[in-house]
């Protein structure tokens, strides 16, 4: 039963406005003691022509016995409603046993399909920390909309097309070590681009190779293309190994070398629309009517920008997928360029461009430099992932040597205490990144979530069989209500998260849930209680499981048995 959409209903049926606008409205109060929804009644003032405390006593009074309402109560201009406490905790819990894994599903995206652009690292270069927010948020995004029943396309918008390309096809002609290129292709692809850079300043005559070596790529040389397409693959090949640590798959790895021959219709698009305005010898979009700088789609020396394939691009996606949302998961610093395309793609014409959504995030910052690699300012996602996993094993071999399955828990906290430390707040915040914070078994970390859970499968484990069934009319503590009303509104912070883009949402609910859970159990017996209650408590404790692992799912964090 959906309890929220039930109490809205009862509303509804008091005041002239559709069930679902009041849902919009209502809130959950701040304190137990205030009720467990509350509808605001400042809204109906105007139409009812009184003040909205008047109202909610009005409306109060006009509340009916109903099965699920213990009682309604006026509290200023609110309506509180206070849920029938053995109707809503039997409900609950049993939803959560039987649905298990599909708890919280949704099928408000059943026939909308969702592109989503996110983690695009540049061919031939490392895969930094940088990258992590766009790989983390857009992973976890795809995650929670197909949790609400969309169809979604993942897309991995390369950095794969540009003049480095040339540069380092002159690097590796002259350079190339093809034994470490086999071994570690981008460490020995970068190797030979930093070289580069170093020789062109007492050699400017390399530049001028380079750009000879790029037009050959662009004219089709079959040299230069072989060349490029190896250190495509071998840049994918070695991002794949990164992506399955972080459980994160791509339908497409279409990158910026995919739309080079679709650029043209863009191109005859906008001078069919008179968009291009010549300005310095470049070509621009004006874009001064919406408050914003020129959009620049053509340089003076006649050749294209990114943009340009970012608007063949949108013009493929919709094309190709007939997407309900075009997501870009990109850095709040490229709020500028998506503003610009977005806008350029509306004077277009093209009334999708409302539907394309720019998704940003702050920076990765470090109180030290103790992640520093050996390659100086270039900290790699790869050492960062194999340093947690170490440190954890470390913390493992002194609290617990015993430990079975010591290798997969190490992995899976260490890595998930990374991934965690990423979506714990809201995305346009900086990130200040700390081992200390990170591998953390207190508070607002991964490690405490996953611990949370552990310890309800160890009891239940230790309970054996987990009983048939339960009367849970028995679970009558505050702690016990608290934490069921948690497990009861997952579903709606799943949803939340998908309406704000938001997955740290779904962090914060489960983060809330695992708090709950570690209250109730340092306050409540289990395993000593009397059977009925223990019977009713170890449902409890398997619902709670469900829902940590659900919700750690879709946050692309696995969940260990033991630690």
């Amino acid at each position: 039963m959906d309890f929220k959409k039930e109490v809205a209903g009862i509303i509804s049926s008091l005041v002239d406005m559709e069930v679902e606008k009041v849902m919009e409205l209502m809130e959950v109060p701040p304190h137990a003691n205030m009720g467990d929804y509350a509808f605001p009644c400042f809204q109906l003032a105007k139409v009812m022509r009184k003040a909205p405390n008047m109202i909610a006593a009005e409306l109060a009074a006009k509340v009916q016995t109903h099965a699920i309402i213990e009682k309604a109560e006026a509290a200023g201009g609110y309506l509180n409603f206070f849920l029938n406490k053995n109707v809503f905790i039997g409900d609950t819990i049993k939803r959560v046993l039987e649905q298990g894994e599909k708890y919280g599903y949704n099928s408000m995206g059943e026939g909308k399909t969702i592109t989503i652009d996110f983690s695009s690292p540049n061919v031939a270069k490392p895969f930094h920390i940088g990258h992590m927010s766009s790989t983390i948020i857009g992973g976890s995004m795809e995650k929670i909309f197909r949790h609400l029943g969309f169809k979604v396309e993942r897309i991995n918008h390369l950095g794969d097309y540009g003049t480095q390309f040339g540069k380092l096809i002159s690097a590796y002609k002259r350079w190339v070590d093809h034994e470490a290129l086999e071994k570690e292709p981008i460490n020995e692809l970068l190797r030979i681009y930093v070289k580069f850079h170093e020789e062109a300043e007492n050699n400017p005559e390399l530049e001028n190779e380079a750009r000879a070596y790029f037009k050959q790529l662009e004219d089709g040389d079959k040299e230069a293309i072989a060349l490029w397409e190896r250190f495509r693959a071998l840049s994918i090949k070695e991002f794949e190994q990164t992506y399955k640590k972080l459980h994160i798959e791509f339908d497409s790895y279409a990158g910026e070398s995919f739309y080079t021959d679709k650029m043209g219709e863009i191109i005859d698009m906008l001078e069919d629309k008179k968009l291009l305005v010549e300005s310095n010898g470049a070509r621009i979009v004006d874009l001064s009517e919406f408050n914003l700088p020129p959009c620049l789609v053509i340089k003076s020396d006649g050749t294209t920008i990114y943009v340009t394939r970012d608007l063949a691009a949108a013009l493929y996606r919709k094309r190709t997928y007939d997407f309900h949302k075009n997501i870009y998961v990109v850095g709040t610093t490229q709020s500028l360029h998506f503003s610009q395309l977005f806008h350029v793609l509306k004077l277009m014409g093209f009334e999708w461009a409302k539907d394309c959504v720019h998704i940003g995030f702050g920076l990765v910052k470090f109180p030290d430099r103790k992640l520093s690699t050996r390659k100086g300012d270039v900290v790699l996602l790869e050492e960062v992932l194999d340093e947690a996993v170490q440190r954890t094993m470390a913390l493992i071999e002194q609290k617990n040597p015993d430990l079975k399955d010591k290798e997969d828990a190490a992995k899976k906290v260490g890595i998930g205490a990374v991934i965690y430390t990423f979506l714990k707040n809201n995305r346009d915040r900086d990130i200040v990144f700390s081992w200390e914070d990170t591998i953390n078994f207190d508070g607002d970390s991964g490690p405490y979530v996953q611990y949370t859970y552990v310890r309800g499968k160890s009891i239940l484990r230790r309970a054996g069989q987990l009983p048939e069934t339960a009367d849970y009319s028995v679970l009558t503590s505050d702690d016990e209500f608290n934490l069921i009303k948690l497990l009861g509104a997952f579903g709606d912070s799943v949803k939340e998260a998908a309406e704000r883009y938001e997955p740290f949402v779904v962090t914060r609910h489960i983060t809330e849930i695992a708090k709950a859970y570690n209250k109730f159990y340092i306050n409540h017996p289990i395993l000593n209680a009397e059977e009925s209650i223990k019977n009713a408590r170890l449902h409890l404790t398997q619902a709670v499981c469900n829902v940590i692992k659900t919700g750690l799912k879709l946050i692309c964090i696995e969940t260990p048995e033991y630690m």
